[in-house]
């Protein structure tokens, strides 16, 4: 490993934007006063936020430009991403839908095969022809039950704002049905194609034909809808088929069971994993699929909905029907999740039966209903995944499906099929799709296509899984990838990923990044499946969430701890990475412990932990958070919110003795001008603080010398849709960076 000094040019003297600080601006929470001197960075479309974030912009350029390792991560990056990527297809009346990028291309294409018997495949819709600049790209599609016509929803900038449009298959052709301010949706064709079901907001005051730039709109999402669309008709004659003003927070998803008899409601009112479930009989309504009109529904303009489930206990999601007996994936008392069923037209229609009881030691991730009554059940064990065919009938266990240690990704098949399409991945397994016929006595999983990388040879590499205790003694699986024969002397760099929220399960997965973070520049890297995930079911995730959140920060830094002392790398080392929820961790990890790390990497991260439920849907994250509305949960967050607790290490002894004199480590947090989640005023506010307290407070000037800088993607968004080619950049930037400031040298 080459030294600092050789690795790369020296740093240029860094002189910080010192943007306006409003002191009058104090919050009064429970009787506690918090300034917040940087709220007006909560106007994003502000002259002012725009000359801040230009500024910041041309202090991150200063620094990026003496990473001599950016243009060569960019072209090994660019190298190793050209490759043809394809997703399992799916089928619909003898056609087969499939998306693929041959290699560079901006964004996957939608094919279409007519039988997988040598016809040639056709690009369907290509997302490419959206914008010049690939900023508009696929956020949902659609295909008929009879295939004739596809919907799909296009997004501007990253937002998760969507506009859905219509074509036919046949001949490509588009209709002229188009549908704005759709978000939180899917496209939920009923059985007989004259329409679709879907959700979406009211249009905001001051919005002409959905024309505005909504990407940067940061108001509270209030009052969601369900609309059906008839095919051929304008938007504002859509059917509404449910809202409910007396609950404007609640979201709500549709589903049209496969025999095309139902339409089922999940209600929402937070990303926590539990909600409602209302259905309807199509087959009930008095003049048909063909009579939905408001004239002919429930009196009130909307169908009749029964609420099957009328709280908010537990999960409910829908696998099968068959009639009027419904089978559910549900963590109903069971915290590791099960599969139940229910008579819809019992006399008591609250009786449940299980059908797969939990699981003792796996989670029961997903289920899909196949070939008739049969399942494949798709567990999580201790982060690596079983697959199981049983009896959708019975739940009766048939035989394992082996696959490798990994992940599946997913599952494309009906219960009309008998051939089944499983998608596979793993660290070192780039991406095969498996077909497999399930009508066989003994299903194979034949390769129907495997993803090939060139210049990538597996055998270089190895992953390994550890156990590490955390501060309380719980055992944390990790895992640790890196090139073979690594001596464990303390001296390599190494790359930290968590997440660690929401009950979101981190498995193994292919990253051409991380082979070019491996081979060129001899990182170790490593996966920390820390509490607040869901790798080991509901309990964890709880363990992580409200009240026990510092759980998460003590994992995470106590990985961190195990990677030293098992002498895999330095705190002068170590670079922490995470994004969204993964964010806050990052940020909430260096401000508890500056002196374990070297660099961080901060994206899109949730750094206000007081106002976060103020903007778009982020009142829905108060499931795993808190409110600081309330006094108990403003109490706990208060004690680690990114934005509230920036000290200065010079000041705490420990840390200086640990540091050097006590400073943070280089930092680059990363946001987007059209992140319309978690808002970009998170990562602006947080930086101009960080920038504030560490800039000065020491005789003879700050002993922070380590950058704090960050990188503002334009024309994006929260991490959906970029192109192929804006990863690429934002990755050689980071990691240019990162490489940068943990002093490694380029590998050939």
């Amino acid at each position: 490993m080459g030294s600092l000094a050789t690795a790369d040019e020296p740093l240029p003297p860094l002189k910080y934007p010192q943007p306006r600080r409003d002191d009058d601006i104090v919050d009064d929470y429970h009787g506690v006063l918090v300034p917040d001197p940087y709220r007006w960075m909560e106007e994003l479309d502000s002259k002012e936020v725009k000359e801040f974030v230009d500024a910041q912009s041309a202090v991150a350029s200063a620094v990026l430009s003496t990473c001599d390792h950016r243009g060569r991560l960019r072209g090994q990056l660019t190298a190793l991403f050209d490759h043809p990527r394809f997703r399992a297809p799916f089928k619909r009346r003898g056609s087969y839908f499939y998306f693929h990028n041959p290699g560079l291309r901006p964004h996957s294409a939608l094919y279409v095969q007519r039988g997988l018997g040598g016809a040639e495949p056709d690009v369907l819709l290509d997302p490419n022809t959206f914008s010049d600049d690939g900023t508009v790209s696929l956020g949902m599609v659609g295909v008929s039950d009879d295939g004739e016509h596809l919907a799909y929803g296009t997004s501007a900038s990253g937002s998760d704002w969507v506009t859905i449009r219509v074509m036919r298959v046949r001949d490509k052709e588009h209709l002229p049905d188009t549908m704005s301010w759709v978000k939180f949706s899917r496209i939920a064709w009923t059985r007989d194609g004259l329409g679709f079901f879907y959700s979406r907001f009211p249009a905001p005051r001051g919005d002409v034909g959905g024309e505005m730039d909504s990407g940067i709109k940061t108001d509270v999402n209030l009052n969601h809808e369900v609309y059906y669309h008839f095919l051929g008709t304008e938007q504002s004659q859509d059917v509404l088929c449910w809202r409910d003003p007396d609950h404007p927070k609640y979201i709500y998803i549709p589903e049209v069971t496969e025999d095309g008899k139902y339409v089922i409601l999940s209600v929402s009112e937070t990303s926590e994993p539990v909600n409602k479930l209302y259905y309807c009989d199509l087959s009930a309504l008095a003049h048909g699929l063909g009579g939905i009109t408001k004239q002919s529904t429930h009196g009130n303009g909307m169908l009749p909905f029964v609420k099957l489930v009328d709280k908010f206990e537990a999960y409910y999601g829908l696998i099968a029907n068959d009639g009027t007996e419904f089978t559910f994936l549900t963590n109903k008392d069971a915290p590791k999740y099960k599969l139940a069923r229910v008579d819809v037209d019992d006399d008591a229609p609250g009786s449940w039966t299980d059908v797969v009881p939990e699981d003792d030691k796996a989670v029961l991730e997903s289920a899909c209903a196949v070939h008739g009554h049969k399942l494949l059940v798709n567990y999580l064990s201790d982060v690596k995944y079983v697959l199981q065919m049983r009896s959708l009938v019975t739940g009766e266990f048939l035989r394992d499906i082996p696959i490798d240690i990994g992940t599946v990704n997913g599952i494309s098949g009906r219960r009309v099929d008998s051939e089944v399409f499983i998608e596979f991945a793993s660290f070192l397994t780039p991406g095969i799709i498996y077909r497999c016929d399930v009508s066989a006595e003994i299903p194979e999983m034949d390769v129907y296509r495997e993803i090939s990388v060139p210049g990538f040879d597996r055998n270089e590499f190895e992953a390994k899984q550890v156990f590490y205790p955390s501060k309380d003694g719980t055992k944390i699986p990790m895992f640790i990838i890196s090139k073979k024969g690594m001596d464990l002397d303390g001296s390599h760099p190494a790359l930290l990923f968590g997440y660690g929220g929401f009950g979101v399960s981190i498995t193994p997965q292919f990253s051409v990044t991380r082979v070019v973070l491996m081979r060129n520049l001899g990182f170790v890297t490593c996966v920390a499946n820390i509490r607040g995930g869901g790798e080991y079911g509901e309990d964890w995730h709880r363990a992580g969430s409200l009240a026990n959140k510092q759980n998460c920060f003590d994992d995470f830094i106590a990985a961190g701890e195990f990677l030293v002392s098992a002498g895999y790398t330095s705190p002068a080392r170590l670079c922490i990475e995470g994004g969204s929820n993964g964010g806050l961790l990052v940020a909430a990890c260096m401000n508890q412990r500056p002196d374990l790390f070297g660099c961080a990497l901060a994206h899109v991260g949730v750094m206000d932990m007081l106002r976060f439920h103020k903007f778009t849907i982020g009142r829905a994250w108060t499931c795993d958070f808190g409110c600081s509305d309330n006094e108990e949960e403003f109490h706990w967050l208060i004690k680690y919110s990114p934005l509230h607790n920036v000290r200065r290490p010079w000041e705490k002894e420990k840390w200086a003795a640990a540091t050097g004199g006590g400073q943070y480590p280089a930092t680059m947090l990363l946001t987007a001008d059209h992140d319309d989640r978690v808002v970009p005023s998170h990562t602006l506010k947080f930086l101009a603080t960080m920038q504030h307290v560490l800039r000065a407070g020491a005789e003879g000037g700050s002993p922070q010398t380590n950058p704090i800088i960050a990188r503002i993607e334009r024309n994006s968004g929260h991490c959906c849709g970029r192109s192929t080619q804006k990863i690429i950049d934002e990755a050689a930037d980071r990691y240019a960076f990162a490489a940068k400031m943990v002093g490694v040298s380029w590998i050939d």
